[in-house]
């Protein structure tokens, strides 16, 4: 059975394959990849259908690379280039400080919330799962290159390793802030990343973390 361009059924799915694999991707799939996607018995049979692709147009491919598999483009045969990520955001919750505690940010609806385009190396559906976005008031990160205006990435996790940045709660306070944390013996510390500012020394049935920071928008003036 023919498909209206000529392919073979299986040649026709193998090539819609490619296509998807290299959009979503930016490279090429290996014949591994054919098979085992597709369920094909064995990759000499999807040897054999890139070559009878090859021959009838519909793909190029260079012998000596794994991920040799180009598409014609204008009737040449060209690479396609890795796309543009495009379309997403995370929800920004609100304010936080990077100075002394302020109030907790009002609850908001993430799905209500305004939104932030995030950054290339974040563009992707597994990279923002868990994330949201604050904006930081205060320069007390001024030092780990965190200013006043700029946007904080944290993603929801409710523990921390000494040293990491992250959005911690002060539950006598109600109130969070940006800091570094640490957890040492039977105290936790609070650092802030500016040598004029002190930090903050609390228990640790007295912290919550509300996420790590995994990334910042800085605000260019």
């Amino acid at each position: 059975m023919r498909t209206a361009n000529g392919l073979s059924v299986r040649q026709e799915k193998i090539l819609v394959y490619i296509q998807e694999f290299l959009h979503k991707n930016g490279y090429p799939p290996a014949i591994r990849d054919i098979q085992n996607d597709l369920k094909i018995s064995s990759t000499s049979v999807v040897a054999y259908n890139l070559k009878a692709l090859q021959e009838k147009g519909k793909i190029a491919r260079d012998g000596k690379v794994s991920r040799g598999i180009t598409i014609p483009k204008n009737g040449l045969t060209a690479p396609l280039t890795p796309p543009a990520p495009t379309g997403f955001t995370v929800p920004l919750l609100g304010v936080i400080t990077a100075g002394s505690p302020l109030p907790d940010p009002e609850d908001v609806d993430a799905d209500a919330a305004e939104k932030v385009d995030v950054p290339v190396e974040f563009a992707s559906t597994d990279k923002v799962r868990d994330v949201y976005a604050l904006r930081v008031r205060g320069h007390s990160m001024i030092d780990a290159l965190i200013d006043d205006g700029d946007i904080v990435l944290l993603r929801y996790q409710p523990t921390a390793e000494n040293g990491q940045m992250v959005a911690a709660r002060l539950l006598d306070d109600n109130a969070v802030t940006l800091k570094k944390f640490y957890h040492e013996g039977d105290r936790i510390r609070l650092q802030p990343a500016n040598v004029t500012m002190e930090p903050i020394f609390t228990t640790p049935d007295n912290i919550q973390i509300q996420g790590r920071v995994v990334g910042v928008i800085r605000t260019l003036v």
